[in-house]
């Protein structure tokens, strides 16, 4: 079986705009986490200016340093972000090699930085769950629905064979 041109697979343009989004969100989000970097307001830092916005008025786990939230974070800004862009390539390029690592990407992130982060913003100690449930949600629940989508996607081998 051919691979579709991309316009025949609009899902996969789906995928170039949130996973260009993606890389952007990594280099000012996670790789502020992930160096361990003080997010104070007055840093001369913009990228730390904007973190310690989101992490003082929604997200106090963010901004409390655990280590292992520095390493999930750090994961995601050195490692997915590679993944993300060799994505993109491979969507317009159409490799089809791109399934596998797709699966596991998509379940890295699901039960490696959904579960922990998720179950600790809503179910841990006063000082680490989030004030603001439905803003959390707004910014992180993409993280965890895109690559649930991608990982359906990326069920079968050749993906770029069909539609979805």
């Amino acid at each position: 079986m051919e691979n579709l041109p991309l316009r025949k697979r609009p899902i996969d343009v789906f995928f170039l705009v949130i996973f260009s989004v993606f890389i952007v969100t990594c280099i000012i989000s996670d790789s502020v986490e992930g160096l361990g970097l003080d997010q104070v307001a007055d840093s001369p830092n913009i990228l730390v200016q904007w973190n310690y916005w989101y992490a003082s008025n929604f997200d106090p786990l963010y901004q409390s340093h655990p280590l292992w939230l520095r390493f999930i974070s750090g994961t995601s800004a050195f490692v997915y972000v590679v993944f993300y862009v060799l994505l993109i390539i491979s969507i317009v390029k159409r490799w089809n090699w791109i399934q596998l690592p797709s699966v596991i990407y998509a379940t890295m992130i699901i039960a490696l930085t959904g579960i922990p982060i998720f179950g600790v913003e809503f179910f841990g100690g006063p000082g680490e769950r989030t004030p603001n449930p439905a803003v959390f949600l707004a910014f992180n629940l993409p993280y965890i629905v895109v690559p649930l989508i991608l990982l359906i996607r990326m069920r079968t081998p050749k993906p770029f064979t069909r539609r979805f």
